[in-house]
């Protein structure tokens, strides 16, 4: 077996992994191998695995990324495979997980601290350790997400096998493809967001080749004068199915709502917890929780 015998499960906002670190290029695991441990009943359960090692030691990466991700500042990269095995680009809440992950290593500095500058498909993501934060809970971080480009609002027409009606969705590239609709617009004809059966695949036309994430959304309330919304979100994941939290998707929902208020400051609850997305024109920016469970020692 080509992991470590010893790994951690960890969790940010609900969306959990599996993690381990491979400073010395000694653990690449196989898709099987993700699979396994990923597995719910059969392994030791997660929606990921994330493994902690360096840029240059990432199979997948060719000699310029991995030159451009170095001299960014990235000593660390968080190599993210999805449930399924494939390769994933990005992962929000991964980006947290793993930054405390790397903390406790003693790889990246505490509240107070340098920023961590992690390295990721999707480019170097910066993360900001605050410490506890209301109303996000305990070691939460703050994540530079990078750029983000959208699509026409609305361009694409969402359904769920096995539920009437359709809402329209809009394309944001978060490193990874998502497709935010929001539900009780007066456009969208599915039932509420908390109705919503996620547990099988939305079903997004015009079909995107590179699959999507998709994302429900409710509108919960809006200030102007503040300019600040709160929304509930639920997701579908592209590669695992529903999760209790996207940091991504959270992301892309958060410009998808500016894109229809108006408004750049969204404190948004998912299954997992409550996160806050801030919006610019150029950049997004999630602060959330995260948590390492346990140890888990493989026979």
């Amino acid at each position: 077996m080509s992991i470590p015998q010893t790994v951690v499960k960890a969790h940010a906002t609900g969306n959990d992994f599996v993690i381990y670190a491979d400073p010395d290029d000694t653990f690449e695991p196989t898709p099987d191998e993700v699979r396994f441990l990923c597995d719910r009943h059969f392994g030791i359960g997660g929606d990921g695995l994330l493994r902690l090692t360096h840029p240059r030691f990432v199979s997948d990466l060719d000699a310029d990324t991995v030159a451009r991700l170095e001299s960014d500042g990235a000593e660390w990269f968080m190599d993210y495979r999805n449930a399924d095995g494939s390769l994933a680009e990005m992962c929000g809440n991964g980006t947290r997980a793993t930054a405390l992950f790397a903390q406790r290593l003693g790889y990246a500095d505490g509240v107070g601290g340098e920023p961590l500058r992690l390295g990721t498909r999707a480019g170097v993501k910066t993360l900001v350790s605050l410490g506890d934060v209301t109303p996000c809970g305990h070691d939460v971080f703050r994540v530079d997400m990078g750029e983000w480009k959208r699509g026409e609002t609305d361009a694409f027409t969402v359904t769920i096998p096995g539920t009437d009606g359709s809402a329209r969705g809009t394309f944001v590239d978060m490193g990874n493809p998502h497709v935010v609709s929001v539900i009780g617009d007066g456009v969208s004809s599915l039932p509420a967001v908390d109705e919503l059966n996620l547990v099988v695949k939305p079903v997004v036309n015009p079909v995107l080749e590179s699959d999507q994430n998709a994302e429900f959304v409710r509108i919960d309330a809006t200030d102007e004068a503040s300019d600040h919304g709160s929304a509930t979100m639920r997701v579908n994941e592209r590669g695992v199915g529903e999760t209790l939290s996207c940091g991504t998707g959270l992301c892309a929902t958060g410009v998808t709502l500016l894109a229809k208020t108006g408004i750049h400051h969204w404190t948004i609850t998912v299954r997992g917890g409550t996160l806050l997305v801030d919006v610019s024109d150029d950049r997004v920016f999630l602060t959330g929780s995260a948590t390492l469970v346990g140890r888990v020692e493989l026979l």
